[in-house]
C-alpha cells in the first residue's frame, strides 16, 4: 500500500468474489484473472504446486556481448547498484529481455491482459508478462536481517492490539466521526463486543513495508498490512527468474544468484491457510475467497449476502457449503462495498465462527491511526513486554504525528516537502505529497470541521535513487529507480497456542524515482527481488 518518498502500493483489485480455485494460485497477484473459481477439497487446493525451476538455454553464437562486472556494491553504509544499466551492451539486454519473456511464458510470471476481452473469461487466454525488472536491486544484508527478525515481533503485535477492542475503538473514534467506512467497520467491531464475540482461531496474513531511508541509513516503516496483501505468488517467480538470467548469464553478469535469498512466500501462505482450515476441524468445510465484483469471477460480496447464512452453532454456510476459512482479496475499500450488501455480508461473516484472514479487528489494528498511535511513547509497553522487541520495533518506526499535534501540522505546512499526508485507506492513489500537503493542511484549518481526523502525517522517506532496468509489454527501459521492501509474516493462534509465527517471505517493487505513486497494475512501479550485499 505505500508512502515514504512515494506509495509503491499495489493496486489492491485482486480476483472478483469468493471461493477457491485449484488450478491456479490465488496468490498471483490482484492482476491475475483466474476465472475457475469454485469450491473444492482444500486439501486439494494447498498441496505444493508450484514447479522446480528450469534452466533456459540459448545459443553461445547469441552472445556476443562483453562481460559487465559488478560495481563496487556498499561505500560506507551506501549502497551502490550492483550492475549499471549503462555499462550493459544493448545487444545483452535485448537477450536478458528475450530470455526474461521465455521464462515468464513458461513458468506463469503472468497476468491479465486488460486490453484483451477474453482476459479472465477463457483461461490461459489474454495473459501478459507481469511488469519486472531485469537485475535485482541491491539490499543491504544487515537491513534484511533487521526486517525478516521484527517481522514475527509484529504479527504478535497486530494480535494483541486486536484484542483489545477498548483501543481499537478509543483511538479510531475521533477518525469515524469524519470518515464513513471506518466508522462503518468499527460498527461491525462494536456489534462483535457486544455479543462477547471471540475469535479463537485468528489468521494473520500480513505484509510490513519498508524503504531504507539514504541520509539516516535506517530501515523505516511505511505501513503494515493487515488484509489483502498482494503478491506473494509473483514476488516468488520475480526471485526465480533472476535467479536464471543471472545463472544463464553468468558470463557476462558478474553476480551470485545464490545472494538473492529464496522467496516461498506462496507456499507459507497456502501453509498457513491450510492450517487454519485444519484447527476448524471439518474436513468437508471449504475456504472461501472473497474478491472484488469488477473482475469476471462467480461470486461477488452481495451473492455471499444472497447465498449465505449463519447456523445456530455459528457455522457460515454459502451457496450449501460449510466455509471453514474466509480469505479477503476485498473489503478493505469503500469501492468494494456498492450497497448495504456488502456491507450485509461482512457482518454475516464477522459473527460466524469461520476463521476470518482477517477479522474486523485484525482489520482495524493495521489502520494508519492504529499505525501512528502505536509510534507514540509508552503505547508498544501496552501490548509486549519484552523490552528487546520493543526497542526493535521502535528502532523502524518512521515518525507518525496525528493533525491534532499544531507544531507539527505548522512545520509540515511550512515544509511540505518533508511529509506525507496519508488518509485512512487502503489500495494506493491516496496519499499526498509536496505542496499539495500545504494546500490539504489549509484548507482543513479554515473548514475547521474536525476533518483533519481523517488523515495522519509520516515523516517523508527518501530513499537511494539507483539505476534499474524496467520491463513493460515486452520492452525494457533504463531508469533512475527507488525501491520498496514488503516482508511477509504468516500468524495462526487457537487459543492460547500459537501455531504459527513466522517471517513468510517477501516483496520487492520498484518504479522511477519521479513518480509519487507506485502501484504496479497502475503502471508505475514493477516486481523485482533482492541481491544481498
Amino acid at each position: 500500500m505505500g508512502g515514504g518518498h512515494s506509495s509503491l502500493s499495489i493496486s489492491q483489485g485482486s480476483t472478483t468474489c469468493l471461493a477457491l480455485s485449484c488450478a491456479s494460485s490465488p496468490f498471483q497477484s490482484q492482476e491475475s484473472q483466474s476465472n475457475s473459481l469454485n469450491f473444492c477439497s482444500a486439501t486439494r487446493f494447498l498441496e505444493p504446486h508450484l514447479p522446480k525451476s528450469s534452466k533456459i538455454f540459448i545459443p553461445k553464437s547469441l552472445l556476443r556481448c562483453s562481460k559487465v562486472h559488478k560495481m563496487q556494491t556498499q561505500v560506507g553504509d551506501s549502497v551502490k547498484s550492483i550492475v549499471d544499466p549503462h555499462d550493459i551492451d544493448p545487444k545483452l539486454v535485448q537477450n536478458l529481455a528475450y530470455d526474461a519473456l521465455v521464462w515468464c511464458s513458461l513458468r506463469g510470471l503472468l497476468v491479465g491482459d486488460r486490453n484483451s476481452e477474453k482476459s479472465g473469461t477463457v483461461p490461459g487466454v489474454g495473459m501478459v508478462h507481469a511488469p519486472v525488472a531485469l537485475l535485482p536491486m541491491s539490499f543491504p544484508e544487515s537491513h534484511w536481517k533487521q526486517a525478516c527478525e521484527v517481522a514475527p515481533i509484529f504479527n504478535e503485535l497486530v494480535d494483541r492490539v486486536s484484542q483489545d477492542g477498548e483501543f481499537l475503538q478509543e483511538s479510531l473514534s475521533r477518525t469515524k466521526k469524519v470518515d464513513p467506512f471506518t466508522s462503518r467497520l468499527l460498527e461491525i467491531h462494536s456489534k462483535m463486543l457486544e455479543i462477547n464475540k471471540i475469535e479463537e482461531i485468528r489468521l494473520g496474513l500480513h505484509r510490513s513495508d519498508y524503504m531504507l531511508d539514504e541520509q539516516t541509513k535506517l530501515l523505516l516503516q511505511i505501513e503494515l498490512n493487515t488484509i489483502s496483501s498482494s503478491f506473494p505468488g509473483l514476488g516468488c517467480l520475480v526471485s526465480e527468474l533472476h535467479r536464471s538470467l543471472i545463472q544463464l548469464y553468468k558470463e557476462h553478469i558478474d553476480l551470485d544468484p545464490n545472494r538473492i535469498p529464496t522467496n516461498n512466500a506462496v507456499n507459507q501462505f497456502a501453509e498457513a491457510l491450510a492450517k487454519a482450515w485444519n484447527e476448524y476441524g471439518d474436513p468437508r468445510a471449504v475456504l472461501m475467497f472473497v474478491v472484488q465484483s469488477e473482475e469476471r469471477n462467480i461470486k461477488t460480496l452481495a451473492e455471499i449476502d444472497a447465498l449465505g447464512e449463519l447456523r445456530q452453532d455459528g457455522t457460515l454456510v454459502v451457496d450449501g457449503q460449510a466455509v471453514a476459512v474466509v480469505y479477503f482479496r476485498a473489503g478493505y475499500a469503500p469501492s468494494d462495498y456498492h450497497s448495504e450488501s456488502e456491507w450485509k455480508a461482512r457482518l454475516l461473516m464477522e459473527q460466524s465462527r469461520a476463521v476470518k484472514c482477517p477479522s474486523i479487528s485484525y482489520h482495524l489494528a493495521g489502520t494508519k491511526k492504529i499505525q501512528q498511535e502505536l509510534a507514540k511513547p509508552n503505547v508498544l509497553e501496552r501490548f509486549l513486554e519484552n523490552k528487546d522487541d520493543i526497542a526493535k520495533l521502535r528502532k523502524c518506526f518512521a515518525g507518525l504525528w496525528s493533525l491534532d499535534e499544531s507544531d507539527t501540522v505548522n512545520d509540515a505546512i511550512e515544509k511540505p516537502g518533508l511529509y506525507v499526508m496519508k488518509p485512512q485507506r487502503e489500495g494506493g492513489g491516496n496519499n499526498i505529497y509536496g505542496e499539495n500537503v500545504k494546500e490539504a493542511l489549509l484548507k482543513l484549518q479554515k473548514e475547521g470541521t474536525g476533518s483533519d481526523a481523517a488523515y495522519i502525517l509520516m515523516q517523508r522517506i527518501f530513499p537511494k535513487i539507483s539505476h534499474s532496468i524496467l520491463m513493460r509489454e515486452g520492452i525494457p527501459h533504463k531508469e533512475q529507480t527507488i525501491s520498496e521492501l514488503g516482508i511477509y509474516g504468516s500468524y495462526l493462534r487457537n487459543k492460547t497456542e500459537v501455531v504459527i509465527n513466522q517471517q513468510a517471505g517477501y516483496l520487492m517493487r520498484t518504479k522511477v524515482s519521479s513518480s509519487n505513486e507506485g502501484g504496479v497494475a497502475a503502471g508505475f512501479a514493477v516486481l523485482d527481488s533482492i541481491y544481498l550485499v
